[in-house]
């Protein structure tokens, strides 16, 4: 179980980091944005998130 938590986080921060890689420019104009949401719609975000995660989660499983 400690082996596929340590896969899954290293993919996570692989694909986090695909983007400031590729186009750092874009990577800034999108986190711009992000400090300009509302505390609710940042929720928002983290629970659709979490909920499409727990969902390809089962998926896969």
């Amino acid at each position: 179980m400690g082996d596929l938590l340590l896969g899954a986080l290293a993919l996570m921060l692989v694909f986090e980091g695909l983007l400031p890689f590729l186009s750092p420019g874009a990577w800034r104009a999108a986190f711009e944005r992000a400090t300009r949401l509302s505390d609710g719609q940042i929720r928002f975000i983290g629970l659709t998130s979490m909920v499409i995660g727990l969902l390809l989660l089962l998926i896969w499983r």
